[in-house]
């Protein structure tokens, strides 16, 4: 196994630490070769559930918490020195005035004038800032030149003055088209135009649209040219250079007439130009200018820049340093294997830069780790050390410095909804002004009861704008009553509802089918049958048991004889789900009248899942890929128990927020995806084409048959078929291009296609080893803008959010959270009564295990035990065994004594009472049993599995050490807290699985398993537990893009599927890239960050001020209390 194995305690930790780092591919693949045991699959999940999700997730916690303490520090110490400056500025005023004001009784004929000549000069200037606007100010800053006297004398001209009087006309005209909705609009449609003109373009594109594109470049830059002029005439250009956007709307333009005069001219690389074409692209960001909620967030994006700015400062000079020292280390030493060339390598300092910006990211560490360890002898040497390098390298600069911008991401989130809440504040006085200045232009004219009636209309209006607005946007409470009527099964219960029966909705007033009224006896008959809690718990485990017949289908033979059996039931159970709908049908009516059954969404979803089932009955035949889809819909059946669990139904309403939520962020993601990849087909189109012979470069000398030596052995040739191929990701167009950046925003595979982009060489043409170095630049970039930063904003929204939703319903109460945990845990706690023996015999036994001597004595013990299970390794001698059985048998005696001595001491039912004792009870039993076993030395597989698993209560003793210590006490409090939030959670995850999973076995089940591919024994979608392994694998982001690829088209089918003649290649599907991209995006991005911003939202005390009262305080403050009052009275 190499440097991946548990043969020693070392080589443990560190293949724990790669599996922590959802290196899952490796994991799955070592355990089942090695084992061939199918249970192991539990142990790496729970290893990655717990490590990755749960306790690395508290790095991520504390740093967010820190950043957001040090900055309201920050703010703080700022907001106390401005307070300071003011202070000090008011004291030196207070003096000046003072001295000013026993100076004025000295000349007051003097200081009358000056007031008069005061009051003249203040008055003028004050009148003009009023009344003269910003953009008349860069008009007039214009008229006023250098030489006034003579533009006093040409101004006293009757052509001077037509000339003025004609241009400010043209100017406020001007000014009007510019601020016009219709000017916007059509300076959007450009823009889009612009867009697709640059999109357009693809490898291998005909010669005409290359012209057209040219032409429309041209046509478009004069355009916006124009645009640009215009509002310079019509604002002036101090007014017009004051505007941010303006001055951006300049540089692109500028960029734009450059491109066009060195491309014309042909005294520019044609990386330059890529680089000047692509700031033509900025013009996207046009559509913001108007966008008032997504021009905020592009604004707080860039006021974050300053932190943004440090925090890459000190990330570059971090990979700086461990460049350097990886080239001491390394440098020149990664050779030892003559068969390949290795290019994650330190031999000189761009390459350096690269690896360890490689390592930063997680892609690949372990095997630049391996790589490492072999360069100094290999594992069973001193090779190992290295290891130190790396581990510190990916935890400093992974953990730390990566979760800093997610830190700053959450940060700038809070930035952008302030701006809003300022934007609406500074709207609503706008209109205040204007309002105003309007009534006192009214009370100038005179017309004052017209004024008063016009208030009195305007304020009615107001009034019933005010309250069909409260229709509209109802009160949270008032959305829940407002729901649609008639629900799939019994109405979900409010908060203020919990405690009382749950309302049956009535049968509406219309008739059903035109026949049934509604007070005709079968109706109510079945209104009283489906509103029954039998009926509707029937229902569900319909649902469920229906849900269980498509997970045990068989996706490789269509016809076999459990499919057979599952069809019957599948019969059975569209039958009852039709029986269902016809019923509430019957109470409710169709679709015609308010409240009727095809009035709520729910009741829809039941109404195509059944009638899809239907459908699919009536088409036989499986090879149609129509009722291929309908089968496929039928997985939608578990969502009908959405409606009927409250915390679930919570859960995904959180989802929908956060997904209508994180639009603007998608939306500016994705535009700066587009750019990039605008900028990908400009620098990569053709060029990432190769032959299978790399000694051949072009397509012409890419023919015939050449020689592979395998591994290097020259005494095994094989000849193989030369082939002219292009990457499986690449920039061929635009489209090809979003895909293969967003495997790189995923840090799956990128280093792969960095190095090809490096080699890149021509269109068409073959590559050349480090051809173009500084072009991975561009990844550099992309992948700091668009996955350090964008995504973590994604991320930290989908958390803001969530937490947000749950503080929703406490929004009318004026406790905070913690105040809230408090009065909650006091209001469920009960006295913790102490058992004290009243037997002088007992007693000393009790004194003796509540002496603090006695817990000390006990932690030695352990931390021994541990000692003693570390020092285990393979190809033990068998003397070394023998102490090791020995050792255990006397920790096991130990232990057995201590359960004994506490059961004297507190009695069985005192002893029984502690949830730590009867773990520890547990924990006896279990070793007992292990050495039991383990002398019986039975060699039999299920003696073996049993001596396995009772082995695992020698590890459980590490357990004990957490109830030692208020610290771990209090981080076990918490820890255990934050599961009672999750189920729904889980639950929502599970669903979500259980619906891909059955998916995946339907559309790429029958694809045959093939060593070497993506699609193996271990890895395949042929059976439900396989497929949901695969799904979780795919969903911690391990190499999900290379499982996507072996499902696309083309694949070849199962040799057992029943696939017809000449098909045998036909399996696969192009839904795959759907179905992966979309997966991966809920899962990662969504629904496993609800699962970590539970962790934070509970992990809270970490960074807290605990100088504030918390639950735990109470729960220490309990603990203690017992020791005075050991009788709870």
């Amino acid at each position: 196994m190499g440097n991946t194995n548990f043969d020693n305690f070392a080589f443990a930790m560190l293949t724990v630490f790669q599996c922590i780092q959802w290196r899952m591919d490796r994991c799955f693949i070592w355990v089942n070769d090695a084992i061939g045991c199918e249970w192991p699959w539990v142990y790496f999940v729970s290893l990655i559930i717990l490590g990755s999700f749960f306790v690395l997730n508290l790095v991520l916690g504390v740093l967010s918490g820190e950043f957001s303490k040090e900055r309201e520090k920050a703010k703080a110490r700022g907001d106390f020195q401005k307070l300071r400056e003011k202070q000090q500025l008011e004291e030196d005023l207070k003096g000046y005035l003072d001295w000013i004001t026993q100076a004025e009784d000295i000349d007051p004929e003097n200081d009358e004038d000056g007031d008069e000549e005061g009051k003249r000069n203040t008055s003028m200037p004050t009148s003009e800032t009023e009344s003269v606007n910003t953009e008349n100010a860069g008009a007039e800053g214009e008229n006023a030149g250098c030489c006034g006297s003579m533009c006093q004398s040409i101004s006293k001209s009757k052509f001077s003055r037509r000339w003025r009087r004609w241009n400010r006309f043209n100017r406020r005209r001007c000014r009007a088209a510019v601020k016009s909705v219709s000017f916007y609009w059509l300076v959007i449609i450009l823009v889009f135009l612009n867009t697709l003109t640059i999109s357009s373009e693809h490898y291998n594109q005909p010669n005409w649209l290359t012209q057209i594109q040219d032409i429309a470049n041209k046509v478009l830059l004069a355009c916006f040219t124009c645009e640009m002029l215009v509002k310079m005439y019509s604002l002036g250009l101090q007014a017009y250079f004051v505007s941010l956007f303006n001055r951006f709307d300049c540089f692109v333009v500028c960029g734009g007439i450059t491109e066009t005069i060195l491309v014309e001219l042909e005294i520019m690389s044609p990386l330059g130009i890529s680089v000047f074409r692509c700031v033509r692209l900025l013009r996207i960001f046009k559509v913001t200018r108007h966008w008032a909620s997504l021009s905020n967030l592009v604004a707080s994006l860039l006021n974050s820049m300053k932190s943004i700015a440090s925090l890459l400062l000190l990330l570059f000079l971090f990979i700086i340093i461990f460049s350097l020292l990886g080239m001491q280390l390394f440098g020149g030493k990664f050779n030892f294997d003559e068969t390949q060339t290795k290019r994650s390598t330190f031999d000189n300092f761009p390459q350096s830069l690269l690896t360890v910006f490689q390592i930063l990211t997680g892609e690949d560490w372990n095997a630049v780790m391996y790589d490492g360890i072999m360069a100094y002898g290999g594992p069973s040497s001193s090779g190992m050390i290295v290891c130190v390098y790396f581990i510190i390298l990916f935890i400093c600069g992974n953990y730390i410095l990566l979760n800093v911008f997610l830190a700053i991401a959450v940060d700038n989130l809070a930035d952008a909804e302030s701006l809003n809440t300022a934007q609406k504040e500074a709207a609503e006085e706008k209109e205040k002004k204007k309002s105003a200045r309007k009534e006192s232009l009214e009370n100038k004219d005179g017309d004052k009861g017209e004024n008063d009636r016009k208030k009195a209309i305007e304020a009615k209006v107001s009034v019933d704008e005010e309250a069909e607005e409260e229709k509209e946007h109802p009160e949270p409470d008032e959305e829940d009553e407002d729901e649609p009527e008639v629900p799939a099964g019994p109405r979900p219960r409010r908060m203020s509802e919990l405690n009382m029966k749950e309302k049956i909705t009535p049968i509406p007033e219309g008739s059903a089918f035109f026949i049934f009224s509604n007070t005709n006896p079968i109706r109510v008959g079945c209104h009283k049958l489906i509103n029954h809690h039998i009926f509707t718990n029937l229902i569900l485990v319909f649902i469920m048991l229906s849900s269980a017949s498509l997970a045990a289908e068989d996706p490789i033979r269509s016809h076999s004889f459990r499919n057979i059996i599952l069809g019957y039931f599948d019969y059975a159970f569209t039958g009852i789900f039709t029986v269902e709908i016809f019923l509430k049908m019957m109470t409710y009516g169709a679709f015609l009248h308010k409240g009727s059954f095809c009035r709520n969404y729910f009741n829809l979803l039941d109404l195509l899942v059944v009638g899809v089932s239907l459908v699919s009955f009536g088409i036989q035949s499986s090879a149609i890929s129509v009722v291929k889809i309908l089968r496929v819909l039928r997985v939608l059946r578990p969502l009908r128990a959405i409606n009927r669990a409250k915390g679930l139904k919570h859960v995904v309403q959180c989802v929908f927020v956060a997904i209508r939520t994180i639009g603007n962020i998608m939306i500016v993601t994705t535009l700066l995806q587009f750019m990039f990849a605008c900028i990908g087909v400009q620098l990569f189109k053709g060029k990432f084409y190769r032959c299978s012979d790399e000694a051949k470069q072009t397509p012409e000398e890419c023919k015939g048959k050449y020689i592979v030596y395998k591994d290097g052995d020259v005494n095994s040739p094989s000849i193989r078929e030369r082939h002219w191929h292009n990457s499986d990701f690449n920039f061929d167009n635009v489209l090809s291009a979003m895909m293969a950046l967003f495997t790189v925003s995923t840090f799956e595979g990128w280093p792969a296609l960095l190095y090809k982009a490096i080699d890149s060489n021509g269109e068409n043409v073959g590559p050349i080893y480090n051809n173009r170095v500084e072009i991975s630049i561009f990844f550099i970039i992309y992948i700091i803008i668009i996955a350090f930063f964008m995504m973590n904003i994604f991320v930290g929204f989908v958390i803001v959010t969530f937490q947000e939703q749950g503080e929703k319903e406490y929004k009318n109460c004026e406790l905070d959270k913690n105040q809230r945990q408090c009065v909650e845990y006091a209001l469920k706690a009960r006295p913790l009564r102490r058992y004290i023996p009243k037997n002088p015999y007992q007693y000393k036994f009790w004194y003796v295990v509540n002496s603090t001597g006695f817990e000390y004595i006990m932690f030695v013990l352990i931390m021994l035990n541990t000692l003693c299970l570390a020092m285990q390794h393979y190809g033990q001698s068998k003397i070394f065994n023998d102490v090791m059985d020995v050792m255990n048998m006397v920790f096991t005696a130990v232990f057995t004594v201590e359960m004994v001595l506490k059961l004297i001491a507190f009695k069985p039912k005192g002893y029984f009472s502690d949830a730590w004792n009867t773990f520890d009870s547990l924990i006896v039993i279990g070793s007992i049993v292990d050495v039991v076993l383990s002398e019986a030395d039975s060699s039999e597989d299920s003696a073996r599995i049993s001596i396995t698993f009772f082995r695992l209560f020698r590890v459980m003793r590490l357990v004990k050490l957490l109830s030692r210590g208020e610290g771990i006490r209090t981080l076990l409090w918490t820890f255990i807290k934050s599961f009672q939030a999750l189920p729904y959670v889980a639950l929502l995850i599970a669903m979500l699985f259980f619906i891909y999973a059955v998916i995946g076995m339907q559309v790429f089940g029958k694809i045959a398993m093939r060593d070497g591919t993506q699609i193996n024994r271990n890895n395949n979608f042929q059976t439900f537990p396989q497929a949901v392994l695969l799904l979780f694998r795919c969903a911690t982001g391990e190499a999900w893009q290379d499982i996507m690829l072996a499902c696309l088209p083309g694949k070849r089918c199962d040799p057992e599927s029943d696939y017809n003649p000449g098909e045998e290649n036909t399996c696969g599907s192009n839904f795959a890239i759907v179905y992966f991209i979309t997966f991966y995006m809920l899962c990662a991005f969504l629904i496993i960050n609800l699962f970590v911003a539970v962790i934070m939202d509970n992990f809270d005390y970490l960074t807290r001020d605990w100088s504030i009262l918390g639950p735990h305080h109470l729960d220490e403050f309990k603990r203690i209390w017992s020791e005075y009052d050991p009788e709870a009275k």
